[in-house]
């Protein structure tokens, strides 16, 4: 039973999974010291001090931190905003010159008898002579 436990906590899925929940977090603590000590500063600069947290309001004797909500979602929207625009859109920029270098229509197709690739107009294949059909 160990022995199973161990080979599946050493598979590379496992491995790279744990390694990019660890990046992951060290990124989020780095994007939020940007947004609290850069951001919000620029924020204040603009409508006064963005420090929400004294808001409250209160229903029958119970108090409403509605002020920590709205600090932790501005925070959220910020932290979203720069992975968005730092990750998302260069990342899709990539993949579509990535997807335009591609092209359409194959040039070669597998010889059913060897498995090689051959040119797609090829009647016979270059590495073992079987004749070819004209489909790919």
């Amino acid at each position: 039973m160990l022995k199973e436990f161990k080979n599946f906590i050493l598979k590379g899925n496992v491995v790279d999974m744990a390694v990019g929940v660890v990046i992951g977090v060290a990124f989020g603590s780095v994007i939020t010291a940007v947004v609290k000590d850069l951001v919000t500063p620029l924020i204040g600069i603009f409508g006064g001090t963005p420090d929400f947290s004294a808001l409250y309001f209160t229903v029958n004797g119970s108090k409403f931190m509605i002020g920590e909500f709205i600090n932790s979602l501005l925070s959220f929207l910020t932290v979203a905003a720069v992975i968005y625009f730092a990750v998302v859109v260069p990342m899709n920029k990539i993949m579509k010159k990535m997807e335009a270098g591609k092209s359409e229509d194959p040039t070669e197709k597998t010889c059913p008898e060897c498995l090689s690739l051959i040119p797609i107009k090829a009647k016979r294949c270059k590495y073992c002579t079987a004749v070819v059909g004209n489909k790919a």
